[in-house]
């Protein structure tokens, strides 16, 4: 098996395409816009109370996880839809899962939130 050499271009074509994701991303989900004024909001009360690296460290984590979290249950949900158009007992299945996975995410995000902002709040 031959090995390819390091293309910098490729590489580079990864990054466009990461970026064209996202761009259909915002451009076509409406949770994103939710997801976006939370974590701006988030981002602005973590610099307002002046949280500690290590806080700001567990902030960006879970903002980072329930993001990651929505594009792929995006992902999935587009894929089952395109692999079983229509209503399929497998493929609700499937798409309550994600769903559930960003839920659980959020959970997250939300207790760790409490467990940083409550005290500096008081």
């Amino acid at each position: 098996m031959e090995q390819q050499k390091f293309s910098l271009r490729k590489r580079a074509g990864s990054f466009r395409f990461a970026f064209n994701g996202l761009s259909q991303f915002f451009r076509t989900q409406h949770n994103a816009i939710v997801h976006a004024v939370l974590t701006v909001a988030v981002l602005v009360l973590s610099v307002i109370v002046h949280l500690s690296a290590t806080k700001w460290l567990f902030v960006l984590l879970v903002i980072g996880l329930v993001w990651m979290a929505e594009l792929f249950n995006t992902a999935i949900e587009k894929l089952c839809d395109m692999v079983q158009p229509g209503l399929h007992p497998q493929i609700k299945f499937i798409k309550d899962v994600s769903a559930a996975a960003v839920l659980v995410a959020a959970i997250v995000a939300l207790v760790t939130g409490c467990i940083i902002f409550i005290p500096e709040l008081l």
